[in-house]
């Protein structure tokens, strides 16, 4: 079963009796409190959907996992939406490869604070060009949508990020899927900073 962890991980990690190196990539999960960060994470990590749990404050799983062929670690970090634990996010926002930012298509505030999620991100890592998916969560929800997907997508294209709805509810919709396209970001973005380093040391 996949583990649930505390601190930081290296860069790579070895499989027991292993010698190969396994690339481990930091997804840090983020949006107002109440949008369902915990639910996707628990539906990725545990495969169940949880109705009732505890507000989060901080909580790390880990999981292996095969992405187009290529096996990693995966190291999920669900965060707190609660404004009083902003300081405490932004120490968890440093160790992220790669971000979710969820909003909840029932809940209009939590949508209207996504470009705040993004500039706090986009400042504690010090650069603009960063692999972020906007998550349009709980479309399960759909008699209660506030949301359409036409406000998420122009949203996600006025901040340079990809879009993608989903529901943690049974049976779940495109959670896996929005972590693997976080996976492919991360991963893009590493062959595009090797190659401008390969051309500097070349220059």
């Amino acid at each position: 079963m996949p583990k649930k962890a505390r601190g930081a991980l290296p860069g790579a990690m070895s499989l027991p009796g292993d010698n190969t190196q396994l690339p481990v990539y930091r997804i840090v999960v983020v949006g107002d409190g109440g949008v369902g960060k915990s639910a996707m994470t628990l539906q990725l990590i545990q495969k169940t959907f949880v109705i009732e749990y505890d507000p989060t404050i901080e909580d790390n799983y880990n999981k292996h996992w095969e992405i187009d062929g290529k096996i990693c670690l995966l190291n999920v970090l669900d965060t707190a939406g609660q404004e009083e634990y902003s300081a405490m996010r932004e120490q968890f926002l440093r160790q992220g490869d790669g971000f979710l930012i969820v909003y909840s298509v029932t809940d209009t505030t939590s949508f209207e604070r996504i470009p705040n999620f993004r500039d706090q991100i986009i400042a504690v890592k010090g650069k603009e060009s960063l692999p972020m998916i906007l998550v349009a969560n709980k479309v399960d929800l759909n008699t209660r949508r506030k949301i359409t997907e036409e406000q998420g997508l122009e949203m996600a294209q006025k901040l340079g990020m990809t879009y993608i709805e989903t529901s943690a509810k049974d049976p779940p919709q495109n959670i896996d899927e929005a972590f693997r396209q976080a996976v492919r970001l991360i991963r893009r973005q590493e062959e595009k900073e090797e190659k401008k380093e390969k051309k500097c040391s070349i220059m």
